[in-house]
């Protein structure tokens, strides 16, 4: 009896920990980011993982994941998975609107993990 319920605290232990790592859904996030539109230059003083929407122009394809994104008050470096990407038929030098959520580092600066793009017209 004591090792089944080891086995069982153990497998719970673990699921809360990868749930934890997982953070939220995406449509969370959508959802979370509808109503907090910032500027690049407000996003260093957000929490982590705070779901934000951006607006601004696509710069450059720095690499593998990375992309240069500016709005006019300052510069942030995406994070955009490539199937994301490709999706979107986005290229450098469009006007985009960014769905995601604020990512910081101890050793480098803030991003955005995407988790939506669409092109904009002005």
């Amino acid at each position: 009896m004591q090792k089944i319920l080891m086995v069982i605290l153990f497998t719970s232990s673990i699921c809360t920990t990868v749930s934890t790592w997982a953070g939220k859904d995406d449509h969370i996030i959508i959802q979370e980011a509808a109503s907090n539109q910032v500027k690049v230059a407000e996003v260093k003083h957000l929490k982590d993982e705070t779901a934000v929407t951006l607006k601004g122009t696509l710069l450059k394809h720095l690499n593998e994941d990375h992309y240069e994104f500016s709005d006019g008050t300052g510069v942030i470096l995406l994070d955009i998975d490539d199937d994301l990407w490709k999706a979107s038929h986005i290229k450098a030098g469009d006007k985009v609107q960014v769905v995601g959520e604020v990512d910081t580092h101890r050793y480098k600066p803030t991003d955005i993990e995407v988790v939506k793009i669409e092109k904009v017209m002005d």
